[in-house]
């Protein structure tokens, strides 16, 4: 497995970077490479990513939904992922969103793509979109899901 962490400070409140965060279907419109994301329920979404020339589709399941702190993920089929991302006031209008990625790559392709860096430089390069994003509507989210998904007890 790999990972990557990145954060990004953007100015908006937490609330705001948030709500815009569980706009699933809007990914596409500030991460490279994803082509679609359905939501398919209040817990699963179903994607189709292109990385490094390589297509693949999958589910995922919201595994833990907090409103205003934190959303975290696992890839059911296709690709082997999961992640976390978590929100963190630093003032009424300024939040820090980190993403944390664990991620299994697949073919020798996708594993050259990793050792070179090239998911932690998409990654990085997503996270400052998000924020461009966001930033750029005036800190209006394109939407909001405010319901609470618990984490599974073992």
């Amino acid at each position: 497995m790999s990972a990557v962490t990145e954060s990004v400070d953007v100015a908006v409140p937490v609330r705001t970077a948030y709500d815009q965060w569980t706009q699933f279907e809007d990914f596409p419109r500030f991460m490279e490479g994803v082509e679609e994301v359905r939501q398919v329920s209040d817990t699963m979404t179903h994607w189709k990513v292109g990385i490094v020339g390589v297509e693949r589709e999958f589910d995922a399941r919201i595994t833990e939904q907090l409103p205003d702190e934190r959303v975290a993920w696992t890839s059911t089929n296709g690709t082997n992922q999961a992640g976390v991302v978590t929100f963190h006031r630093l003032d009424d209008g300024h939040t820090r969103v980190t993403l944390q990625l664990d991620f299994e790559p697949q073919g020798m392709t996708e594993k050259a793509g990793d050792k070179l860096g090239m998911v932690d430089r998409r990654i990085k390069g997503d996270m400052q979109r998000f924020k461009n994003f966001i930033e750029a509507r005036g800190g209006v989210e394109t939407g909001a899901w405010r319901g609470q998904v618990d984490r599974p007890q073992p």
